[in-house]
């Protein structure tokens, strides 16, 4: 029973449920082959997922991660296109650096000059979409225009999976150890949970939202190469909407808006329910308008759940206090209170 009160456990179940589901509606859509390319379809907004979830967990937001994605995929489809002989890793590089400068920028706006995140990345958002658009002149780059390895790497067939799911595993194991396991990773939930007591405990809160955007935007750099050689095509609107999908599949996978709470697997189960829901609702016959009310619809029960969570989590702490101090008639004070 533990273990079903997890809910990482209960999401996973959930899925389950869902595939099983859909498979009754859609024969084969729960065969082993699809299940693969659904990985497939949600690599990218697993990595951007990820990408928010770090800035989120110390209580920040950025909602440019999609405009970033769109102009270091557009850069390095142009530099592709402009000169085919520049190697393919020093190309991807150059789509994670010209990511991690972007986030940076949101990064130093929010320590340095203050600004609330969100305000900040909303600018940004606009901005870093506005330097696509004058970098290409608003004209788009073609699959004919951009070198076959260029294109065809992220579609190479590994045991089974294309090279774009195991990168997005491999991002998957980097960040799960670096929450887990680096001074950076425990900053983070520090800084979001109580950045108060983070700071009386040596922090500086402020340089790690700092290193928290830096690295987002290096994850979204990341996602543009993976997405316009995926996608075959660059221009201005790629992935339109997809920071929104980031932040959705933060707050289904339990990431809390306030900081400080969630974990790698909750965001990457949060991203595979949003995948299985984007993939299987238009197999089954459901239109596009009611697909944006259903997944609008799960965000909102999912914020729900997870503020009911965290209020529960905080009257168990006052009780184990009261109990501390004044015995059972202090705990159904406190209760009660």
């Amino acid at each position: 029973m533990t273990l079903l009160k997890k809910r990482e456990t209960l999401l996973f179940l959930i899925i389950a449920l869902m595939v099983i589901a859909f498979s009754t509606r859609a024969p084969g859509f729960g065969n082993p082959r699809n299940l693969a390319v659904i990985f497939n379809d949600t690599a990218i907004l697993i990595i951007l997922a990820l990408a928010q979830m770090t800035v989120i967990l110390t209580k920040s937001i950025d909602l440019s991660v999609a405009a970033n994605l769109a102009f270091s995929g557009m850069a390095v489809a142009m530099l592709n296109a402009a000169v085919p002989g520049l190697p393919l890793v020093l190309l991807i590089l150059l789509a994670i650096g010209i990511g991690a400068a972007l986030g940076a920028i949101n990064g130093f706006l929010v320590w340095r000059l203050e600004m609330p995140p969100i305000v900040v990345t909303l600018g940004t958002l606009t901005i870093y979409r506005g330097m696509a658009f004058v970098l290409s002149g608003g004209a788009w780059v073609n699959a004919h225009q951009m070198t076959p390895e260029f294109l065809n790497v992220p579609r190479l067939a590994v045991a089974g999976l294309p090279v774009l799911s195991w990168v997005a595993v491999l991002v998957v194991v980097l960040v799960y150890l670096m929450a887990r396991y680096t001074p950076f990773g425990r900053s983070a939930y520090a800084a979001g949970g109580n950045p108060v007591a983070a700071v009386y405990a040596g922090i500086d809160v402020g340089y790690t939202r700092f290193l928290a955007f830096t690295l987002s935007g290096a994850l979204a750099g990341l996602s543009g190469y993976l997405w316009v050689s995926r996608y075959a095509v660059a221009y201005v609107d790629i992935a339109i909407g997809f920071e929104l999908d980031s932040v959705a599949a933060c707050v289904i996978g339990g990431i809390s808006i306030a900081g400080g709470v969630g974990s790698v697997i909750g965001t990457v189960l949060g991203a595979l329910f949003l995948g299985v829901i984007k993939n299987a609702l238009p197999v089954i016959g459901i239109s596009p308008f009611t697909q944006m009310a259903i997944s609008g619809s799960v965000i909102i029960l999912a914020v729900v759940f997870n503020a009911r969570r965290e209020r529960n989590r905080g009257r168990i702490i006052l009780r184990n206090r009261a109990a501390e101090d004044g015995g059972p008639d202090t705990i159904n004070k406190a209760a009660l209170a």
